[in-house]
């Protein structure tokens, strides 16, 4: 994919880059389908869970067409395991719970873009609790053995500016009349995105840490595992949810079950645009799990550079956002808490000069 060496500074670069620029437009689409006064196609905005639909349906079909067709799938296994005298990957047991968890966080993901706050701050909440996460992650696994390497005191630097910066979306005031913490369905969406998402990055770093030195790191066919159990499981609750109304008559009466069931029976004008949208978000997927597993880095640096970066796209974002839809600015608050992620980013500037020259060193790189 890059001409630059596996593990490197500037690969890791060309990741964030690919990252942020996607991000932008990720952020962009959720608001010029369901927040502005028409949606690019000219017909009435959707609901958000409508949305939801036909743009996970479009994102899923990006990450999963290629995982398949270009064989991505096949896994070198360091410990192969035997199934009714088949052999498989013994990693496929612990990646298909990822792809469950996975299944989860890319529905709550846009759910959180949909509630009335700006993308902005949706981004601040989630990526600064991904960010603790993956310190939390890296203090279980050196404790299991399972990391051998330390956490830079500029990484744990890094992690403090980020929930900074979190602490200011979650405690101050809210434009909008919106509290966060006072709503029930932020506080569900959210609470099912983490709680997935810290499943998930302790399995992608249990992957990685368990290589044997010198072993592959087939970060594609994890992703292609991933993905197809995330399929399989999306589908599997796609189908729970539009058939419950049968089965359970009250649920009909669930202003996200009665939307979602609709949007199905009767495709809203644009539903296909609304689903090409989802392209976007389907290659952040691609250059998500390849940064969180980038070769020689930490949970703590990788969630951090990961989050971070998103967390400067909900900006450009945000301001693109009101150029384009008339949408709130960043108020002073926001503002605020982003100079609190620069901060962090400068801190891990320092663990990456610090860590490139540690694997130089050690030849890992």
């Amino acid at each position: 994919m890059f001409k630059s060496a596996e593990g490197s500074t500037e690969r890791l670069l060309q990741l964030c880059t690919g990252y942020f620029l996607l991000y932008v437009v990720t952020g962009l689409v959720v608001k010029a389908f369901t927040g502005a006064p028409h949606t690019p196609m000219g017909t009435p905005p959707m609901n958000d869970i409508a949305f939801l639909a036909y743009n996970t349906l479009g994102a899923n079909l990006t990450c999963l067409i290629p995982a398949v067709v270009l064989g991505w799938w096949r896994m070198k296994s360091i410990r192969p395991a035997r199934i009714c005298g088949v052999e498989v990957p013994s990693e496929i047991f612990y990646i298909i719970p990822s792809g469950i968890c996975t299944a989860i966080v890319i529905p709550t993901t846009t759910l959180m873009y949909t509630l009335p706050i700006s993308v902005m701050v949706a981004m601040v909440i989630m990526r600064a609790s991904v960010i603790v996460i993956g310190r939390v992650v890296d203090g279980i696994q050196i404790a299991q053995g399972i990391l051998q390497k330390r956490i830079y005191w500029e990484e744990n630097a890094a992690v403090v500016f980020a929930v900074l910066a979190a602490c200011i979306e979650l405690f101050g005031p809210h434009t909008g009349g919106f509290a966060f913490l006072h709503n029930q369905a932020a506080l569900v969406i959210f609470t099912s995105y983490i709680s997935s998402y810290a499943i998930r990055i302790y399995i992608m770093n249990y992957y990685k840490n368990t290589r044997p030195r010198g072993a592959p790191l087939d970060n594609k066919a994890f992703f292609a595992v991933e993905q197809i159990a995330a399929s399989v499981a999306m589908v599997l609750i796609s189908l729970a949810v539009f058939f419950s109304p049968r089965l359970f008559p009250a649920w009909g009466g669930v202003r996200q079950i009665a939307a979602f069931v609709g949007a199905i029976r009767t495709p809203s004008p644009g539903w296909f645009w609304a689903s090409f949208s989802g392209l976007a978000f389907g290659l952040v997927a691609f250059f998500s799990v390849f940064i969180f597993m980038f070769k020689g880095r930490t949970a703590t640096f990788t969630g951090l550079i990961n989050r971070l970066t998103s967390l400067v796209a909900g900006t450009a974002a945000t301001l693109l956002g009101h150029w384009l839809f008339a949408s709130r600015l960043p108020s002073l608050q926001n503002w605020v808490s982003l100079g609190f992620v620069l901060v962090a980013v400068f801190f891990l500037s320092r663990a990456e000069r610090r860590r490139a020259q540690e694997l130089k060193l050690a030849r890992e790189i």
